[in-house]
């Protein structure tokens, strides 16, 4: 009778121990795709096997969307769960790189172009309340690992963040648990002329799809074909690291997150506010064919990451954060009605837009029209495709639609109905069948603007300023 009950109490302390189990989670993170560039979100054009495999045991997600349509601020959302305009985060290339190797606040020379700007290179500072996730994370148990994107407009830790960086490190089963990203950049934009002359894996005559926000001609359709041929490389290095996470016993039993950090490596892409340049693709694997019932086509912005993974490893969730849990023990019932994007400075370009959307409109304001969309981003130049597009804009070779994104000046607002216009090409902000949609949008926005305490209307030397005295 002791020996049943004893091995009836052992079974139950067994039980309860797993209970305790913190979960192990993944991140494959890629660099520059946007959401309808992907097989498992309808494009016919590429086949990525790997990807594949994993989505069809996830739950894909319809509406993820980045923060900002560039990498560093979109970054900076992911890991403090903030907006970055409300944590002054917003301007790219604010901070020289030095700034998070160093572990302290520089202040840089910037490049003859950008010294126009007459804004030195600086760092943004948190709150002492506003903590990373990986912070959180840390302090219960988990190995933090990161290999490895760093830059975050703003003065981080490397030491308190992760356990981990950019490092040799070697997974194991008994190092758990473990958060870790993986983050692959052979598709990054740098690609676009880098691989440019290598051999393409995908048929440029074959392609079903072409944007149309683009011309249907030989040089659109081989950089599709390099895009998607990077993608193929990305997709089997993807293979190996799933190889290493089953060998290790670590794939059943984690989550498995997927996403791109912002839109497309095209014009009218990456750094744009419209929905190629913020909607990215994402997807999740749960644990040992876990189950869990979930709205796939709720709007779920970055600023989501942080609450939802520390939801996952049943860890309290910061008052501070901006964003709604959407996995795990404290997943959020409360659904958006409106989704809200935004952009600032690229490079040597100011800038400040602001959108917002619903399932059916998009409103888009931009605070300065007298700035085409298409900024002249060095950096962006080097890139075949721009220069084709440049040269055709300058030839009076566009049609109508594929110019808009060069128009000079921009309208002051934009208004889209992507139900019919997913590409967003057809501007009824004029229209006046649709004034008080614009009506109810300003509002909307004027009021998101408000609560988070929008950074981006303080001029960036003023900003600049405000930081270095709160240092």
């Amino acid at each position: 009778m002791n020996r049943v009950f004893v091995i009836i109490l052992s079974f139950f302390f067994l039980i309860s121990c797993n209970k305790n189990v913190k979960p192990n989670i993944f991140w494959i993170t890629i660099e520059d795709q946007s959401q309808y560039l992907l097989p498992f979100n309808g494009n016919q054009d590429v086949s990525l096997p790997n990807l594949e495999k994993i989505a069809e045991k996830s739950i894909v997600f319809d509406n993820m969307y980045a923060t900002y349509p560039v990498c560093a601020p979109a970054r900076s959302s992911i890991i403090t769960g903030m907006y970055p305009n409300s944590i002054g985060t917003h301007n790219m290339r604010a901070m020289h790189f030095d700034n998070y190797f160093n572990n302290e606040k520089k202040f840089g020379k910037r490049s003859e172009k950008e010294q126009v700007l007459e804004v030195p290179y600086y760092s943004s500072k948190l709150a002492e309340s506003i903590r990373t996730f990986p912070e959180i994370l840390r302090e219960n148990g988990y190995y933090t690992y990161n290999d490895a994107k760093g830059d975050y407009n703003f003065i981080l830790d490397i030491d308190s963040v992760w356990s981990g960086y950019r490092t040799n490190f070697k997974l194991s089963k008994n190092k758990t648990p473990i958060f870790a990203v993986y983050n692959f950049n052979v598709t990054h934009e740098s690609s676009m002329w880098k691989r440019d002359r290598e051999e393409l894996k995908v048929n440029p005559n074959d392609l079903k799809m072409i944007p149309p926000v683009f011309p249907d001609d030989s040089i659109v359709r081989h950089s599709l074909a390099v895009n998607y041929s990077n993608l193929i490389e990305m997709d089997r290095q993807v293979g190996d690291l799933v190889k290493t996470l089953k060998k290790e016993g670590l794939y059943e039993n984690s989550y498995i997150f997927f996403y791109s950090d912002h839109g497309g490596p095209f014009p009218r892409h990456k750094r744009a506010i419209y929905e190629t340049g913020t909607k990215v693709p994402f997807f999740v694997k749960l644990p040992n064919g876990k189950k869990e019932k979930i709205d796939n086509e709720q709007f779920l912005s970055f600023v989501d990451f942080a609450p939802t993974v520390l939801s996952i490893a049943d860890i309290e969730i910061p008052s501070e954060y901006q964003g709604i849990p959407f996995l795990g023990k404290f997943k959020s019932e409360n659904k958006r009605e409106y989704l809200f994007t935004s952009s600032d400075r690229f490079d040597e370009n100011p800038d400040r837009i602001r959108a917002v959307r619903n399932k059916k409109y998009k409103y888009i304001r931009n605070y300065y029209p007298e700035n085409s969309h298409a900024l002249d981003v060095e950096y962006r130049t080097q890139m075949p495709l721009m220069r084709h597009l440049t040269g055709l804009h300058l030839q009076n070779k566009l049609s109508e639609k594929e110019n808009l994104w060069f128009r000079l000046p921009k309208l002051a607002e934009e208004l889209y109905d992507l139900e019919n216009d997913p590409f967003e090409l057809n501007n009824l902000s004029g229209d006046i069948n649709f004034k008080d949609q614009i009506t109810k949008f300003n509002k909307i926005l004027d009021d998101w603007l408000d609560e988070i305490d929008d950074l981006g209307k303080i001029p960036e030397k003023e900003l600049v300023k405000m930081i270095a005295n709160e240092n």
